[in-house]
This record gives C-alpha cells, structure tokens and sequence, in this order.
C-alpha cells in the first residue's frame, strides 16, 4: 500500500502573535495533551518512529514488529471504530477502506507503508481535533470580556457586589473608572468615555452622558457612572456575539476537499472491485494465493493515493508559501475555498484603516496670531501628560514635526470635554467641538477662554488600502462592500478613499454577520476581511474569512480561515491569487492521477500485472504529481501572486 496517502489533513497553523488587552478577551487555551485524539497520535508517531529506528538498524524482526503492532493499534482503533459505527448505518466511511488497506499492505508484508498510513490519519485526526477546541476556547474566551460582577445600587442609596449573571432589567449600577461595564444600558448619570471598539469598532473611546447606550465588556474611562440595566445578562450584545459564532460554525456548510465529495462512492467502488477481482478468478478454479496477490495489486494500484496527493501538495504548498509571506491559512480546505471568492466584504477600523488616530489639519484662527506649528505645540503640551488616544496622537504630531514642547502644570482632564494645563502661564483648554462633523475628530484648542483654532484627527488609512480594493474588484469582478460599525461620515471618508461604493456604517456585530449571509443568499461566494471581536460572526458566517493578525482579537483569529501576521493589506489578495493557482495545479493532478490509476487497473484486470511493476507505477504517478504540486513552494508564486 502506497505510504503516501493522506486523509482528511487539516494542517492547523498557530495563530498570530497576542493582541492587545483592549481589544480582545483572556485567551483560554486547551492544553494539546488534554484531547485524547492528540494522546493516541503521539503514541502512534512515537511507536512508528522506535519501530523504523529498529527497523533500519537491523534488530530482530520481532522488535520492529511489535513496535508497528503498536502504531496499528494507538493510531487505528479510533478511525476503525468510527468507520464500524458508520457501517452499522449503511454508510461506507473511507477512514475505514484506508484502516482496511493498511491491513492489507501489512498481510503482503509492506508493514512499514501500512504503519506510516495510520500515523498520518491519527495526526490528521488530532489536529482537527485541536482545531476545534481551539475554537471553542475562543468563544468561551469571549465572555470574559465581560466582568464577573458588578456594584448595584440599592433602593436606600447603598452598594452591594453581585454576579452579573444575577442582574435583571432595571438594576441601577455604579461604573467607577477604568472598570467594565457589567450590562448593557442606559447612562443615567455622569459623564465618561467608553472605549467599545470590541462592539461596534469605532477606533475611539466615545462619550457617554446621561441617555446614551452602553454595552457590557466595554471599558469605562475616567468618569463615573450610574447605569440603567436595559437587558438581560444573557441577551447583551456581548452573548449575541457568543451566540453568532456559535450558531454559524454549527450551520456553516461542511465543507471537503474536491476529492472528499467523492470519497464515498469511490470507497463504495473500490471494495466491490476488490472483492470481484478477488471473487470472481476464485470461483472459476484460480488459486487462492493467486486471487488474494491479484486483488491486492487491484487494491493498491486502485487505491486513491495518487488522487489524494493529487489534491495536498499543490494546497500545502501554497500555505507552506503564503505562511513564509505572513499569511496563516489554517487548513487546506481553507485554502481551496479561498480561491472560490467572488465577492469581498471589508471592515473599516483596523482593516482598511488602521484603528489609530492621527492628525490630517491644523487650522489656527487668523485672529489668533499663530500659525500651525505654534497652535500644534500649544496643544501637544496641554495634552502631554493625558493618555487619551486623541492626546497620544496630537504629541506624537508634534514630535514629528520637531516641535519643542513647553512645560505644563496643573493638568486636569474632564470626562467627555477634554484637557486643560498652565502653559507658560496661559490657562490652554483642548476638547472636542461638537458642531464638527462625524466623519473626523476635531478638538478646539482656546487659551484663557480665547479660541486659537482646530485640529483634526481621523483614523490613519493603511497606505495599502486603495491598491487593495482596487485588486480585489479586479479579481473578482465586483468592488468591495464596506461593512463598518463607524459613523456613517467616517466610512464615507474611507469609501472616497479606497473607490468603494457599497457602504453599509452603524452596523452591529450581529449586523455584519446577517449582511454576509444576505450577499450569500444572493448567489454571491463571500470573503470576509476583519480583526475584532465585533467581527467575529462575519468571519465565522462568511464562505472565506481572513482576520487582520497583529491587533486582531483572538476570536477573530480562530473565527478566520486565515490571517494575515503582518498587517499587509496587500497579502490578501495575493492569498487569493495563490489558491486559483492551487486549484489549477489540482486539476492537472487529478488528470494526471487518473490516467495512471486507469492505465494500471486495465493492466491488473486484463493482463497480468506483476506487484511490483504495480507498486513502481502507482509509486511513480504519486511522486510526479507530489513533484508537480511543490511547484507552489518556489518564491516566484508568491510574486506571481502579489502581482
């Protein structure tokens, strides 16, 4: 039996490097000796690999013997009985024909192509295995975000602690700073600022004032306040998310390789063969070791080891290719399902743009005497000692510009109006202006009451951005969808200046997921492009998704079939670029596969076909189409692919 063959392999890659705090939940990760599936594969692997070093070095054949018993038994009872249970309902698993044909090799003494067979399908089974728990240890992950408990007013003005699985609608809470907001609701007193980018995705802690929503997980920021429970624990925003995930994995369509929606009547046909080739010359009078050697040559030279690597090597490779480049493509059916995009969906914050504010103007009042560097330091140095991101990005403006700071004091910041400090004895005031428009931040900065001018700050576009879209509406026909949970002006902003004109702002989480499923209804195979916990159910929903990795949270990552390590926009429609050659290699190695499987089993049946003339054609059609697919490991692909 050919030692090539390959089941269900779903190479699983390590997701990118950890993301930060504030966008993402405590990661809970199951330990890889904790899944029984990864038990039995490391006894297996580690029995076949003594068993081959016993092997080789010529020890009695009793040591190696009981070695390979070993790696039968460890890697081949669970894929065995699974494949019973199946024949117990009339279906004809191909774990089962593979089990089977390990055996077989093994009866004609090709015991070493039969063990490595059955450590391949046990560490393809472990590491889906993982892939899943990995998954599930995101989800669960997920609910982190949200505080454990939370302090509840009282009716006689007292505080109490309690679970906030124990909250109810109504419960007035107390959100002191720099804690997470225990429910979803309503502000009734105080004011703050609520970084929720892990919700809607807006790059920037909005402010909070008697009224507005709030939304369990977020955090709070430096003011104090009194909030009105308006749902229930388990119907927040956050658990909708939960929820989201979880429903689209479980009523996503499974999805095979293009050989494995064949596997089945392929296993079906090859065991009937088998067993008339075996049957049929028995009866009429050939002998029984004659029957048996024809029916295993029919077996191994029919067996689809050929067809197998015929898929594998052009799909690994190309994730072998696209991970040297910064892109984790998780699994090979992942890969293939990549190049059947023919529509892409983007997030804004953190995707197209890169979720950090920066200043795009500076604009000083003609009376104000100043021109745009003086106005720029004066609120770089009101703003120096705050760790607001709008002051972050003010400084770090200054600095680039070589600007020198003067020395503040007496710094004061107030919740949802801004900052103010003794600059060179001036009363300086930076705080957001309110009549500006919601497609950019503009902060007004006064001295001793007197307004100086405006800056403003918008989230920084990824340079990549415009080359991106304009790549993706070349390959697949159709411009990009814009699906934010940004103000409508912001999105519009990036719309102008990436050339989308599918824009759909204001979404929540839930929201981006039903958009996804609406083009899918539509006839549309969509890929999905996000880094955010808000995110996450569109990845999960959409055909493809690809995660931003770098400040991706780590649901997005295990929601993603892929991501992107390095933040380069760019990659994504190079992956894409790279599973069309994939899939293209697959073909002409089904072709290729298929003439010598053809070629041999007309051999076997109508001639006589010596086994091992049988084993050297169905070695060599497996190696040239191995050979054929490694093509995608060569550097050139990815340029090809990158354009």
């Amino acid at each position: 039996m050919c030692s090539c063959i390959v089941g269900r392999v779903s190479a699983t890659l390590a997701p990118a490097p950890s993301p930060s705090p504030a966008r993402s939940a405590p990661h809970r990760r199951t330990r890889l000796l904790a899944l029984p599936e990864m038990r039995w594969a490391l006894a297996a692997t580690v029995a076949f690999l003594l068993g081959l070093v016993s092997d080789v070095a010529g020890m009695p054949v009793w040591v190696h013997g009981i070695l390979y018993a070993v790696a039968y038994l460890a890697g081949g009872w669970e894929p065995a009985l699974e494949g019973l249970r199946a024949l117990r309902e009339k279906t004809l698993d191909v774990d089962l024909l593979m089990i089977v044909a390990a055996l077989g090799a093994a009866t004609i003494g090709q015991v070493l192509d039969g063990a490595l067979l059955i450590v391949i399908f046990a560490t393809s089974g472990a590491l889906e295995a993982l892939a899943t728990a990995r998954t599930a240890d995101s989800v669960r992950g997920l609910l982190d975000l949200a505080p454990a408990t939370a302090t509840r007013l009282t009716a006689h003005g007292g505080e109490e602690t309690v679970p906030t699985d124990a909250l109810a609608t109504g419960d007035v809470l107390l959100v002191r700073p720099g804690e997470r907001i225990g429910a979803d609701g309503t502000v009734l007193d105080g004011v703050s600022e609520a970084d929720q980018a892990s919700i809607t995705g807006e790059p920037l802690p909005v402010v909070k004032r008697p009224g507005d929503e709030v939304f369990a997980g977020t955090l709070n920021g430096t003011g104090a306040l009194r909030i009105r429970v308006d749902r229930d624990p388990a119907d927040s925003v956050i658990a909708r998310i939960v929820t989201l995930v979880e429903e689209a994995s479980r009523t996503k369509a499974p999805t095979q390789l293009f050989i494995e929606k064949i596997e089945q009547r392929y296993a079906v046909g090859v065991v009937a063969a088998t067993l008339a080739v075996f049957g049929v010359p028995l009866a009429l009078g050939e002998a029984l070791t004659d029957a048996l050697l024809r029916a295993m040559t029919f077996m191994i030279v029919a067996s689809p080891c050929a067809v197998v690597l015929a898929t594998m090597p052009p799909l690994l490779s190309a994730i072998a290719n696209a991970g040297r480049h910064g892109v984790l493509v998780k699994s090979a059916v992942a890969m293939e399902r990549l190049g059947e995009t023919d529509t892409a969906a983007l997030d804004k914050t953190g995707t197209l743009t890169e979720g950090a504010p920066e200043v795009t103007s500076v604009t000083p009042r003609p009376e104000s005497g100043l021109d745009a560097d003086a106005l720029l330091a004066l609120a770089a140095a009101a703003e120096h000692s705050s760790e607001h991101p709008l002051a972050r990005a003010i400084v770090a403006a200054a600095r680039a510009q070589g600007l020198t700071l003067a020395p503040a004091d007496h710094f004061t910041a107030t919740p949802g109006r801004g900052v103010s400090a003794l600059v060179d004895g001036h009363r300086v005031t930076v705080g957001r202006d309110e009549s500006a428009t919601e497609d950019a931040t503009v902060v007004l900065v006064a001295r001793d009451g007197e307004p100086l001018g405006t800056l403003t700050l918008t989230d920084r576009l990824r340079p990549d951005a415009p080359a991106t879209t304009a790549a993706l509406t070349a390959l697949t026909g159709t411009a990009p969808v814009l699906l934010t949970g940004d103000h409508a002006g912001a999105a519009a902003r990036v719309a102008d200046a990436t050339g989308l004109t599918d824009v759909r702002a204001g979404l929540l989480p839930e929201d981006k997921a039903n958009a996804v499923r609406d083009l899918q209804r539509a006839g549309r195979t969509v890929l999905f492009v996000g880094d955010g916990v808000n995110d996450a159910p569109a990845l999960a929903a959409a055909h493809s998704g690809i995660a931003m990795g770098r400040a991706g949270s780590d649901l997005a990552l295990e929601a993603a079939d892929a991501v992107v390590v390095r933040d380069e926009l760019t990659a994504v429609p190079a992956v894409v670029r790279l599973s069309r050659a994939a899939r293209r290699l697959v073909v002409q190695n089904l072709v290729i596969a298929g003439a010598f499987i053809t070629g041999l089993v007309l051999w076997d049946l109508v001639g006589h076909l010596p086994l091992p003339l049988g084993v050297a054609g169905h070695e060599g059609s497996t190696v040239l189409v191995g050979l054929n697919g490694l093509r995608l490991l060569r550097r050139s692909a990815w340029r090809q692919s990158a354009g």
